[in-house]
């Protein structure tokens, strides 16, 4: 089966001005796959491209095996579209507005569904202009699932979110997936792209400069970092870093080594520490975040060329 977002050689040019340069990728049924990038990256110019609202300067783009600049209204039937802001009536209610919204599409979700889907069975017939923003973004949500779509292009869906609808959003992302729908995921939550993202493509001018699932990006940056506090009464010190391969930082008595033999140099210092009878305080060993190996790959690619003033 062929996948269901293909992307060959994207460029997109404003002018003299190169937005987006020869990107390509893939997002397959039933995989979530985020688009990471600072402002003005060219996340926002790309997913407009896919579903159809900007068209490329060259380069080969099929969403659901359909070219979206030629696409007519068979394909908008089929994708569902979650955008940062809707601009809905806010004087509608909540059924009122899924209903509307539904009535667009061949195979409409019952809006009764939605609203369960969405946590909101208790607002369901209050005025949207009553609901909190949080609140407001399910609406959001349930408007993009409306149609039934097989891609769903979600631009930072749990906005505004506290931490425990954050994880229910997280839930439904998983869930849409589970249901082999393809998901297009961009967001400025780290924590969430490893969290949902099957695959993670990062965007910097332009182009994307990585590419694979949270865990190889992850292992990219290669170094883990031991940290722990020197007793008082450690003594003599200098034997405790003398075999130590990695590179130590001391800060008083707070020692940080970052190192690529974690194994080796963590079994020397509890070995030095037990033979001892001492503790060495605050003793933790942490690997990359996702969230490191971003901000080492968009380090100075920041405030990108995206000139349509959209991108996010």
């Amino acid at each position: 089966m062929s996948p269901a977002v293909a992307v060959r050689d994207l460029v997109k040019d404003y002018g003299a001005v190169r937005a987006i340069d020869g990107v390509s990728f893939e997002v397959e049924r039933g995989e979530v796959f985020a688009l990471l990038g600072p402002n003005g990256a060219g996340k926002s110019t790309i997913v407009e491209i896919l579903e159809g609202h900007r068209t490329r300067s060259s380069g080969a783009v099929s969403v659901l095996d359909t070219d979206p600049a030629a696409a007519g209204p068979s394909f908008r039937d089929r994708i569902g579209i979650v955008l940062q802001t809707s601009g809905i009536d806010p004087e509608l209610t909540v059924r009122e507005a899924i209903d509307f919204y539904g009535a667009a599409y061949s195979r409409p979700v019952p809006s009764q569904d939605l609203i369960e889907l969405v946590e909101l069975g208790e607002k369901a017939d209050a005025r949207i202009s009553t609901l909190s923003g949080g609140q407001q973004r399910r609406i959001d949500m349930a408007l993009g699932l409306a149609g039934d779509p097989d891609v769903v292009f979600l631009d930072e869906p749990t906005t505004g979110f506290d931490p425990a609808a954050r994880r229910r959003g997280w839930e439904l992302v998983e869930r849409l997936a589970s249901e082999q729908r393809a998901v297009l995921l961009t967001t400025h939550y780290l924590d969430e792209a490893e969290n949902l993202a099957d695959r993670v493509a990062v965007l910097a001018r332009g182009r994307i400069v990585a590419e694979g699932t949270p865990a190889e990006l992850r292992a990219r940056a290669g170094s883990a970092l031991i940290r722990f506090v020197v007793p008082d009464r450690a003594e003599p010190v200098p034997d405790l870093f003398a075999p130590v391969s990695g590179d130590i930082i001391g800060r008083g008595r707070y020692v940080e080594i970052t190192t690529d033999a974690p194994t080796a140099d963590l079994a020397h210092l509890t070995a030095w520490a037990a033979a001892r009878g001492i503790e060495l305080e605050g003793l933790t060993v942490s690997t990359p975040s996702l969230e490191d190996v971003y901000l080492g790959l968009v380090d100075g690619d920041r405030g990108g060329d995206d000139v349509t003033g959209s991108d996010s």
